[in-house]
């Protein structure tokens, strides 16, 4: 019988620009067959240049507020952090084999602001995901993570991409 996963991508911050919203689409197209795959969007807070240390935990608290609320109770949530593990494909494929075998077929990623995620936000996590320790635009790192997604799928199903 077929597990069909549930993943949601949640992010801070309305996605712009064009060729991300285009590569984001063609990769959510290219999923269809494999999971059921949502995009929310919560709004980000507003942020000027220099904030103190005080002001920028505040911006991080409100946005994860946002993204907590759009989280079932029962949701495998997936923190995109730079401190996280770092996987291979076949290691994220891996994970998401086994959370669907036993019956975990609901996953969230979430891909905080660009002031990361705040601590509440990163206890609910069930773990965190590192893409390395560079810093890559959150916009960006959506494309990222849907192509990886994409690409764990096929590992899965033991059809060929590229490597």
């Amino acid at each position: 019988m077929e597990r069909v996963m549930h993943i949601q991508i949640l992010t801070v911050g309305k996605l712009k620009e064009r060729y991300l919203v285009d590569g984001i689409a063609e990769y959510v197209k290219r999923l269809g067959p494999y999971a059921k795959l949502q995009m929310i969007e919560v709004p980000d807070e507003k942020a000027p240049e220099n904030m103190s240390p005080a002001e920028e935990q505040q911006v991080r608290e409100k946005e994860g507020e946002r993204l907590l609320a759009k989280l079932g109770a029962d949701v495998y949530v997936v923190a995109l952090a730079i401190d996280g593990e770092m996987w291979t494909s076949e290691q994220l494929a891996g994970s998401l084999d086994k959370l669907a075998t036993y019956g975990r077929n609901q996953v969230a990623f979430v891909i905080g602001g660009s002031l990361g995620l705040s601590s509440e936000l990163l206890r609910r996590a069930d773990m965190r995901l590192s893409f390395g320790r560079m810093t890559l635009p959150h916009q960006l790192m959506r494309l990222v993570l849907v192509e990886q997604i994409y690409r764990a799928m096929r590992i899965n199903r033991g059809e060929p991409y590229h490597k």
